[in-house]
């Protein structure tokens, strides 16, 4: 049945399980609207018991969630109003993701497109994800960018694939497919993508089916690993980054060489790289 009106999300429950679809188009940018559904979505989901198990995927079959909004360099304080309440130190990115990781509901990722930057992170921040073999695509692209993950992607990733495959990630700046991401552990699986949305759903009715108590006590015993002092790093790193003329000139011209576009999008490492090397000359 409906639960909320989003103007970024779709969510629907069914026995225990909250469906939530992002659908923010063109490409699912992590813009001001997304942010404040989400923000809003696990605030009112926290102490709901009814719901169980959350499960986020995409309205677009080519997009999870694209990254964050690349216009951000027009409008730095865009974001501004989602500071009230963050520890010191933790940017609203860094927020997002750790309302997700303490999530009491367990969190799953349904991983059918690509998520890059910010959307990678979200599925880093998630308990589990699962992705669709040759349509899932994951990345930390901010270096291309001129900056560092922002979001608590240096933090989350590292968790899950340790430091020398974090490196890569993130100072390599590829596209990921599902079966490397699965190898690396950045994923939990990496499924037939016509295989994908039964197994999840399956999975998802059998812990929102466990008896009361187990998911509280399990979470309990497996708690999120305390980050804030590589938070607060990743923080400082991303301000002293951000902040500097050529990142502004790197996310200028990818945006002027259809960065957030569809067809922009499909290759965003290369647009990067491209506009980067015509910056060198």
């Amino acid at each position: 049945m409906p639960h909320d009106t989003y103007a970024t999300l779709r969510v629907t429950r069914e026995d225990g399980v909250a469906h939530v679809t992002v659908d923010n188009p063109p490409v699912n940018v992590l813009d001001v609207a997304l942010m404040g559904d989400l923000r809003h979505l696990l605030a009112t989901l926290h102490d709901d018991d009814s719901v169980r198990v959350i499960v986020f995927d995409s309205a677009d079959p080519e997009f999870f969630v694209a990254h964050v909004d690349m216009t951000l360099v027009d409008a730095p304080d865009a974001f501004d109003g989602f500071a009230d309440g963050l520890p010191d130190g933790v940017n609203v990115f860094q927020g997002l993701g750790e309302l997700l990781r303490h999530q009491p509901q367990v969190t799953i990722v349904k991983l059918a497109g690509i998520a890059r930057g910010g959307g990678a992170e979200l599925v880093a921040a998630a308990d589990m994800a699962f992705a669709a073999v040759g349509r899932a695509g994951i990345g930390q692209i901010e270096a291309l960018m001129g900056i560092v993950p922002g979001g608590g992607g240096t933090q989350y990733v590292t968790a899950r694939v340790g430091r020398q495959r974090a490196l890569e990630i993130v100072l390599g700046a590829d596209l990921f497919d599902a079966e490397t991401a699965e190898r690396y552990g950045w994923v939990n699986r990496a499924l037939p993508a016509d295989e994908l949305d039964a197994f999840v759903d399956r999975l998802a009715r059998n812990i929102a089916a466990l008896p009361p108590g187990v998911i509280a006590a399990v979470k309990h015993a497996m708690p999120p690993e305390g980050l804030s002092h590589g938070l607060l790093r990743e923080h400082d790193a991303w301000v002293g980054q951000i902040s500097r003329p050529a990142a502004e000139g790197l996310i200028r011209a990818g945006l002027e060489r259809g960065a957030q576009t569809r067809a922009g999008e499909g290759d965003l490492e290369g647009l990067l790289r491209a506009a980067a090397s015509v910056r060198r000359e």
